[in-house]
Formats: structure tokens, C-alpha cells, sequence
């Protein structure tokens, strides 16, 4: 094997922990594999040749029946799970651009793992495929980014010499700089940027890390689940990703890192509609999302963590249309944010989900310039209704002119809702509480919404009109605390699991938020900020979460029947589809909420 090994495996883990002539000897008995785009690596149930480093391209790899569950880049390993147990190929694997491996035979890597206990804890798992609680600890969708970061990364000023940030990479066996200046992250340097951007222009040594460095590199907060890393990663080929709280850099996680998890199924998902050239391939990829969301529900994960995850793709789909409208119309003549409302701007999107929308300008456009986002608004509310997110029966799109304005209009139509409650300004600004930035210049909204929150907080007057607005839901208990079903058509001896279930409880979340001055969207995330800013007791929110989770969960089992049963997903529940058991339970959860919203009507932890 040549000796690029030596300057390529030294940085990764558990590699870095090989001492340096065991290390050496491993490099002698590996070889290097160059594989073509679209040629086998290794097919299921075949013998495999080793435990395969990816050093460039792109490899994906599929199940025993050929579904598709992951696309690994550079630093990335596979092949481990075959070798773990017999030998075998547990699954398929195939380069998808021109890659290139270095491959580890087997008797090395057992040996590894036999004689380096980081070799081994790194690799084996040590868990049995029918113990699900210990392979839920594995689970991207169940493990907080703090609990995958390397804490306290080490960083470099941006005057600093590259040469000087060479050494320091090399001397720490790490593949990244986070570049900090005044206790705030400017910047993050990899031996990408290195190789690629100092040493193929041939860049003196003094240049500064400021000249080379990636800007402004997209970060993410501690709170973030593992999927958020990998779907951020895959969409926008990161390999590291900086982690801020208020501010500051906490920590880091590398794609490294997330070889240690079980990564996610909907990762194959967000790397192809992010890499989708057509209306029509994106349209391939939500076509599947039924099903994995009937793999996801049946798979025991929460509520949140499903919806979490279809929404994940409806995002990567929206910023998808957004570029290809780009290269449609050309390049936008103004900075403009695209956000949604709804479901999806609190990332709670199941199996049934229209469209929600709007875009906010920058101020001073020509009519011209205000022109351009017209048809461009039209392409993408278009592409996401041939993408299965229907097109809003209520007109809330970007399609709308009254929802395609600059921000200065968008701040009128906030302070004229919030003075004048009527009936129709209370529900514009129930839906308008709910936006989250999609793509294009956040910043546009960011000082909206801080204004608005505070503005809306301070009159009294508004928020009693709105929490009047959260109480039009009720929750579907008849006169003795029974079950009451629809009457009559359609739906008849259903219960709205939606309207009378969940909405209730997005309504509550939203008022808590609105006095709190809470700029999360998602309604778990109010409802558990609310406890901890003290607006609702600790007793009463974490009641409304238990209830909240039982009615969610049980329409996501609902729709999960219906899609295995052939049938559209709808959010109507036949109570003798439950057992007496069930029933109980959902109609001790909807007591709960209805508690919470009679304690909002007479004032109790909400107005003051």
C-alpha cells in the first residue's frame, strides 16, 4: 500500500488510537481498491475481502431486499456488521460516484480488535439484534447531538498561519480547526481546505487560516438529535459541523462520529432529493414516504422523532425546488426567505400534509424585481404539490401576492393582527406564529418574529382574544367524560384525531409560547419550554406531554394501519379500531388536555 495511507488514516477514529507500529503494520497488509460509479463493492451473502475506508467518493448501501440504508462519504467504514459475524456481506454495497478504498483484510481487523481495546469498543457493538433498548442507544433519532459532539474542540485565531494550523492538526491527529475570534465561531478549517484550497494553488506558507477557512459554517445547537447531523451533512456534504449554544462554540461532530450510531434510513432520502435534477425525481423520493413511515412507527420510535424526520425531507424537497427554480428564473434579483407554516414549520408532518407557506423580501424592490418571485413562487408551490404536499385549501402559499411581500409589509401586517384582533387577524396570526425559515436569508425573519413576540406578549388584549382562539378545538369527550365520535357523514363514529387531538394541543403550546416570548416552533418544545420558564406547573406540563404523546402516537399508528392496509393515510380513528384498554387511555389523555385548556380560560399560568 502506498504511503498516502499514513497521511489519510492517522486522523480518524479508532485509528488515531493504534499504537504507531501496530499502526504501521496494518498499513503493509492493507490495500487500496479503486471502484467505478455504479460497480459493485460487494453483493449480499458474499465473502468480504475486509473492512472498507472510504478516502474519496461516494458509496451506498442497501439491505438484503435491496432498500437503500445509507450513502457514506469520505472517512466513512462498512463491511464491519459481515465481518462481526460471519464473514459475510450483511448487506450490498455500491460506489455511486468513482471512489476510491482502502480495504482492511479480515485477520487484521480481527486481530485489531482482539489486541486494541479502542479498536474494539469503536467496532463492536456488543449487542444482540433482539435487544432493541440497547440498539435504540445507537439510534440517531434517539441521541441528543451533546451526547455525539467532542466537547471543547480545539480552535486556532483566523491570523494564524497555515502552516502553523497544519502542524496543529498534525500534532493533534485531527482533520479540523474551529477558527474562533473574540469567543465567537467565524470559521472552521479541514484538511480539505488545506489540500484543496493552500496546497493545490500553491499558497505560501504564511498565508493566513482567514484566507483558506470555510466562513460562517452552518452549526447546529446541543439540543439537535443525531439525524439532524446526518441529514445536514448528506445535504450539504459537510464532514464536520460545529455545535453553538448561545453563541458559543460547545463542540464539534465529525462524520466519524457518526459511524459509532446506527445511522438512519431517511438519510438515503434527504441525499437524493437534495442531489434530485427534476420535479419528477423528487417526486420518486416522497413517493416512499408512507412506507417509511409505517418502518418508523413499527420500529417503536416517538411521535416526535417520526414527524421530526418526514419533516426533514419535506425541508431538503423545499430548498431542492428553490434552486432549481433559481436555475429556472436565474438568480433572484433581492435576498428572500421561504418559509412554512403548519405542520411543517413545527416539523410535525405525518402521513397527511398540505402546504403551508410564504416568502418575506427585502425592502425597496422594483416592480421588476418583485416580478421575478411570481412564477418562481408558482414553481415551487407546484413542485410540492407533485411532491404530494397538496396545495393549501385556505390559499396559505407563497403563490398568494398577500403572502409574497417585503419585510416592511410583513411587520404591518403583524402590528395591524396583533391591534386589531378580529376573528380573521386571531387566525392569521395562529398560523403566522407557527412560520420556520426553509431557505433563502433567515435573517430577513429573525428580527420579525423577535418584534412580534414581544409586541404581542405586551397586549393584553391580544392574548386574551388568542387564548379565546386556542379554545375553539375541543377535545372529543362527551357529557360524561365518554369518547364522542363524528355524527354523521363521511367520518361517521370517527374521532379527528387531528382537529380534536392533536390541534388542541398546538393551540396551547402556541399561547404558552406567546407569553413567554418562546421563539420555538415545535409544539413538545413550547410545551417543555413553558415548564421551564415557569409559565405552566412541572405537574401540569409534563401531564399535557404524557397526553399529548398517547393521542400523537395513536393517530400515527392510525395512519400506519391505514397505509399497510393499501388505503390513504387520514387522521379519522374509529374508537372500536381500540381495544377497552386503549379507549381508557385516550380518554384519560383527552381529560388532560381539556384540563389545560379550561386553566388557560380562566387565566391560570397563562394570563396574567
Amino acid at each position: 500500500m502506498t504511503d498516502d495511507a499514513l497521511s489519510f488514516l492517522p486522523h480518524l477514529h479508532p485509528y488515531d488510537a493504534l499504537p504507531e507500529g501496530v499502526f504501521v503494520d496494518m498499513v503493509r497488509k492493507t490495500k487500496w481498491v479503486e471502484v467505478a460509479k455504479g460497480e459493485d463493492i460487494y453483493r449480499f451473502g458474499e465473502p468480504l475481502d475486509g473492512l472498507y475506508v472510504i478516502a474519496s467518493g461516494e458509496v451506498s448501501v442497501r439491505d438484503e431486499n435491496g432498500n437503500q440504508v445509507s450513502v457514506l462519504h469520505r472517512e466513512n467504514s462498512f463491511g464491519e456488521r459481515g465481518l462481526l459475524k460471519s464473514g459475510l456481506a450483511a448487506t450490498s454495497a455500491q460506489a455511486t460516484e468513482d471512489s476510491r478504498l482502502i480495504c482492511i483484510p479480515p485477520a487484521v481487523f480481527h486481530k485489531l480488535r482482539a489486541e486494541v481495546e479502542p479498536f474494539r469498543r469503536f467496532f463492536d457493538r456488543s449487542r444482540s439484534d433482539d435487544d432493541k433498548s440497547a440498539a435504540r442507544a445507537f439510534d440517531l433519532t434517539s441521541i441528543r447531538v451533546e451526547t455525539l459532539m467532542v466537547p471543547d474542540p480545539v480552535t486556532c485565531a483566523p491570523d494564524l498561519s497555515i502552516q502553523e494550523a497544519a502542524r496543529t492538526m498534525r500534532d493533534k491527529r485531527i482533520s479540523c480547526l474551529c477558527v474562533v475570534e473574540a469567543d465567537a465561531l467565524v470559521g472552521i478549517l479541514t484538511v480539505r481546505d488545506l489540500s484543496g484550497k493552500a496546497l493545490a494553488e500553491g499558497l505560501p506558507h504564511d498565508t493566513t487560516v482567514a484566507d483558506v477557512m470555510t466562513k460562517d459554517p452552518r452549526t447546529l445547537p446541543p439540543s439537535a438529535i443525531g439525524s439532524d447531523v446526518l441529514h445536514q451533512m448528506m445535504e450539504y456534504r459537510l464532514g464536520h459541523l460545529p455545535i453553538v449554544a448561545g453563541g458559543q462554540l460547545v463542540g464539534i461532530v465529525t462524520q466519524t462520529d457518526l459511524t459509532r450510531a446506527q445511522a438512519s434510513n431517511t438519510a438515503g432520502f434527504v441525499s437524493e432529493a437534495a442531489r434530485a435534477k427534476t420535479v419528477e425525481a423528487l417526486a420518486e423520493v416522497t413517493g416512499r414516504i408512507p412506507n417509511l413511515l409505517v418502518q418508523l412507527v413499527a420500529a417503536g420510535n416517538r411521535h416526535d422523532v417520526v414527524t421530526r424526520m418526514v419533516t426533514d425531507i419535506a425541508d431538503v424537497v423545499t430548498r431542492r425546488l428553490l434552486k432549481l427554480a433559481e436555475e429556472k428564473f436565474g438568480p433572484p434579483p433581492a435576498r428572500y426567505c421561504w418559509l412554512a407554516c403548519g405542520s411543517q414549520g413545527r416539523q410535525e408532518q405525518t402521513g397527511v400534509s398540505d402546504q403551508d407557506n410564504c416568502l418575506i423580501l427585502e425592502d425597496g424592490l422594483s416592480e421588476t424585481d418583485l416580478a421575478y418571485f411570481d412564477p418562481f413562487a408558482q414553481f415551487v408551490s407546484d413542485g410540492l404539490d407533485a411532491c404530494g404536499y397538496i396545495y393549501c385549501p385556505g390559499d396559505m402559499m407563497a403563490t398568494n401576492p398577500r403572502w409574497r411581500q417585503p419585510i416592511s409589509v410583513w411587520r404591518e401586517y403583524f402590528q395591524h393582527w396583533i391591534k386589531n384582533p378580529s376573528k380573521e387577524a386571531q387566525m392569521l396570526a395562529s398560523v403566522m406564529f407557527d412560520l420556520r425559515p426553509i431557505g433563502g436569508d433567515a435573517a430577513l425573519f429573525e428580527g420579525l418574529q423577535a418584534e412580534t413576540l414581544e409586541a404581542a406578549a405586551g397586549n393584553s388584549i391580544f392574548t386574551a382574544h388568542m387564548a379565546s382562539n386556542a379554545l375553539t378545538h375541543q377535545t372529543p369527550l362527551g357529557l360524561l367524560k365518554g369518547l364522542a365520535t363524528i355524527r354523521s357523514g363521511e367520518n361517521r363514529n370517527t374521532i379527528d384525531m387531528k382537529l380534536n387531538g392533536v390541534v388542541p394541543v398546538v393551540d396551547l403550546g402556541r399561547m404558552y409560547a406567546l407569553q413567554g416570548k418562546l421563539d420555538v416552533v415545535n409544539t413538545r418544545a413550547r410545551v417543555e419550554a413553558a415548564v421551564a420558564g415557569g409559565i405552566i406547573s412541572s405537574s401540569g406540563g409534563q401531564d399535557l406531554l404524557d397526553a399529548y404523546d398517547l393521542v400523537a402516537e395513536t393517530r400515527l399508528e392510525h395512519q400506519a394501519r391505514q397505509i399497510k392496509q393499501g388505503k390513504a393515510p387520514d387522521n379519522f380513528l374509529p374508537p372500536a379500531d381500540l381495544s377497552a384498554f386503549e379507549r381508557s387511555h385516550l380518554r384519560d389523555a383527552f381529560v388532560v388536555i381539556k384540563t389545560m385548556q379550561s386553566a388557560l380560560m380562566q387565566g391560570r399560568g397563562v394570563l396574567g
